[in-house]
């Protein structure tokens, strides 16, 4: 834990930025950054505890840094925006040490300078029991383009960016043998998902780009849930094809029921689902493909009360919004 709040911020001051609309970032009482008219703003926060969201069993300092960022850079993708600046507040228990802590900076930084982000600002308090650390995201998307969960409509095709689930499936591994163990090298893979989970920036703005009728969410809670969000805010229903949702080579090491259990409601894949007009979906698809993307059609949005509904040739089954919920 640092023995000075001051002199661990000015450890952890950056020494460079990267966004020219920064004129003062840490060292006063609040950071100051110039207004881009020709955009509209984002603005999102995650909040990271432990024994929560993580263990120091299944992820190391720099996978807690990494990944607090990456949940919040999810978002930003969702909306097809561009991620600016960041914030950092953190609360420290006695329990972590300062190689710790800086492991935990030290993964934040490396991904904000992978997207080219500034750190602008946070707070640093001690915390009695667990470590909480909370990151909020500035980002911004251009005027007159939207990706809004409710613009799905009936007849659209509802898309995923890749398979589903191996977040979930590399959790369950790092539970039972811990992150210090031997892996083979699909257990890797999975444990790579958990631990390093890859935001679809570019998935997000190559459909802005677009400029088509297009919905998205990011899969933080899990498919089901996340689809239905997307027919909750459009007021549709959605059918998901099982036969047409991938399924990662790597989920083959477990059962079937567990690996759909896990591709359905896991969470923390971090992979974008969406819909898109028939008309559009040719068009999305080979955007998409342009920056090596591929697009799984995996259901059709529906007229009807909000709902998921999951075909299995003549079986049918209804998908609850059950992700994971701090407060179930």
């Amino acid at each position: 834990m640092p023995k000075d709040e001051f002199e661990w911020i000015r450890q952890h001051t950056p020494q460079r930025h990267f966004q020219k609309s920064l004129i003062e970032g840490i060292g006063d009482d609040a950071a100051v950054f110039a207004s881009e008219t020709e955009y509209n703003q984002l603005l999102c926060v995650d909040t990271m505890i432990e024994n929560v969201h993580f263990k120091k069993k299944t992820m190391s300092p720099e996978d807690i840094g990494y990944k607090a960022l990456a949940v919040n850079l999810s978002d930003i993708a969702a909306m097809g925006g561009i991620p600016v600046f960041y914030m950092v507040s953190i609360a420290v228990p006695g329990t972590w040490s300062d190689d710790e802590l800086k492991g935990i900076y030290n993964g934040i930084t490396d991904l904000g300078a992978f997207y080219q982000i500034d750190m602008i600002g946070g707070d640093t308090v001690s915390s009695p029991h667990e470590l909480m650390i909370s990151v909020t995201v500035y980002g911004k998307v251009e005027h007159n383009a939207s990706l809004l969960r409710g613009n799905a409509k009936p007849g659209d095709y509802v898309f995923l960016t890749s398979a589903t689930g191996r977040s979930a499936a590399g959790l369950d591994i790092l539970l039972n043998k811990g992150r210090l163990s031997d892996f083979n090298e699909k257990e890797k893979v999975l444990i790579n998902h958990h631990q390093r989970p890859k935001p679809k920036i570019i998935a997000g703005r190559t459909a802005l780009k677009l400029q088509a009728r297009i919905a998205l969410n990011d899969i933080s809670d899990g498919l089901a849930s996340e689809t239905f969000e997307i027919a909750e805010a459009s007021g549709t229903s959605i059918e998901l094809f099982k036969n047409q949702i991938p399924v990662a080579e790597e989920l083959l090491l477990f059962s079937e029921n567990k690996y759909w259990q896990w591709i359905l409601y896991g969470g923390e894949d971090f992979e974008i689902v969406g819909t898109v007009s028939e008309s559009d979906w040719l068009k999305l698809q080979e955007a998409m493909k342009r920056e090596g993307i591929v697009l799984y059609k995996i259901g059709r949005v529906k007229e009807g009360h909000p709902s998921v509904t999951l075909i299995d040739g003549e079986k049918k089954e209804s998908l609850q919004k059950q992700g994971y919920n701090h407060f179930r």
